[in-house]
């Protein structure tokens, strides 16, 4: 377990620019937009051998009518309290704030280590400024200049050595499950559903969750990392950077993950942006189980819901081996099944079959239903082998590989399933010469 350092502070004095060189690589949004964090931030950094997490909260403001701020101070309250110490960030070019006095006046209260860290100090007179911050009472300070790094390597040695001592626990590589969806369509209530901590911002703006953030669950025995990605949106609709920056989050996110679940909003069905992200896990071989979200909506009688999985199965050919399941996150309506459903993929996509019991299954079907002759050759396929690959991928031995074509190969594929389960996962068919 590494030890959680929290940096909070007032919007825009440079807590993600500060957080990106901690962490050496862009994993927060860095704007000149204020309020742009709006979720805290998870990263890991490490100094002189020590490894921590680091949060990045959102700008902490206090009595602002803005949803987002009111939003963002549960967050850094709840950051203080998840944190074992905390970097307070001010800026020297805008002297203490009122805010920045709220800010102090709470962390006046908290008994873990404080780190006062003036920022933007990169000349000799902006270091004699930062003398004003001693009126917050926080006693010394630490001064940064985060765009270029100077100053850091103080604050961080006093960090570590005030880090209280964990003991470590080994972190198998957990199984990682992305949230993914359109904006809005309820993923991270879905995640507040399943964690039951108010862990994201959920407001229904679309668009809250700007980057994709992990967190640990560990509840009736399933153990993995949750990923919640931002609301991928189609290209034209991003105006600015910062969403374009987004989508390409959680086009990552999807590519580092095992299991993507697909969050739908049942009011909308499963329209050309979800299919869109539905082809993107399918084309990086990704196992998938679709949740269809604000079902309690719906108008329904004793056929809706066949006949609604019917017109995504309809979509989603030729993979349509996938679970689909009915949710609703207000009243928790089979979250678990979900989660239990996505275990269930997951464990199908690492699934190592025998070559032994491959063959004895597979031969006799293929010896009934031979590939189709090609200008009077014949097809023969002697042998069947898993490769090594981290998702199911097959190869068929045979003399002439280059007539077998796309139908007999995805027959091939409904049998696999038909006989080993690999419901939700991508399955990868190869003829090669024997």
């Amino acid at each position: 377990m590494s030890n959680i350092v929290a940096i909070v502070g007032r919007p825009n004095v440079g807590k993600s620019t500060f957080f990106n060189r901690l962490i050496q690589r862009r994993e927060a949004i860095v704007d000149a937009v204020s309020g742009v964090t709006r979720d805290r931030h998870y990263g890991k950094s490490d100094w002189n051998g020590r490894e921590f997490s680091l949060i990045d909260t959102g700008g902490y403001v206090l009595g602002s009518d803005d949803i987002f701020e009111a939003e963002i101070d549960k967050q850094v309250e709840l950051a203080i309290d998840e944190a074992d110490a905390i970097i307070f960030m001010v800026d020297v070019e805008n002297g203490v704030t009122g805010m920045d006095e709220d800010v102090a006046k709470l962390l006046r209260k908290v008994s873990k280590p404080v780190f006062l860290v003036v920022n933007k100090v990169d000349n000799a007179k902006r270091a004699e400024d930062a003398v004003e911050f001693y009126s917050l009472g926080l006693g010394e300070y630490f001064t940064v200049a985060s765009i270029n790094g100077s100053g850091t390597g103080d604050l961080l040695d006093a960090l570590v050595k005030a880090l209280p001592e964990k003991e470590t626990v080994i972190n198998e590589e957990l199984p990682r499950f992305a949230v993914v969806g359109r904006p809005n369509a309820g993923k991270s209530s879905f995640i507040n559903a399943l964690i039951g901590k108010d862990r994201y911002i959920v407001t229904d703006i679309a668009g809250t969750t700007r980057d994709s953030i992990d967190t640990k669950y560990d509840r009736f025995g399933f153990e993995f990392n949750l990923v919640d990605t931002a609301g991928i949106r189609r290209k034209s609709k991003v105006k600015e950077d910062l969403e374009f920056y987004s989508v390409m989050r959680s086009v990552r996110a999807i590519e580092h993950s095992d299991v993507c679940l697909l969050v739908l909003d049942a009011t909308r069905g499963f329209d050309g942006q979800d299919q869109n992200i539905f082809w993107l896990a399918e084309r990086n071989r990704k196992g998938v189980v679709i949740l269809v979200n604000k079902w309690d909506l719906v108008e329904k009688d004793h056929k809706t819901t066949l006949e609604y999985e019917k017109a995504i199965r309809k979509e989603m050919e030729p993979f349509t081996d996938v679970p689909i399941i009915f949710i609703s996150t207000l009243s928790k309506q089979r979250i678990y099944k979900a989660i239990e459903t996505a275990v269930e993929v997951y464990n199908n996509r690492t699934k190592k079959i025998k070559t032994s019991v491959l063959n004895e299954v597979m031969l006799p079907i293929i010896e009934n239903y031979p590939p189709p002759a090609n200008k009077a050759k014949y097809v023969k396929i002697k042998y069947i082998m898993q490769l090594p690959t981290p998702q199911p991928q097959f190869a068929f031995f045979c003399n002439l590989p280059q007539y077998v074509k796309e139908p007999y190969k995805r027959f091939l594929e409904n049998k696999l399933r038909e006989h080993f389960d690999f419901k939700g996962v991508p399955v990868s068919v190869y003829m090669r010469k024997k």
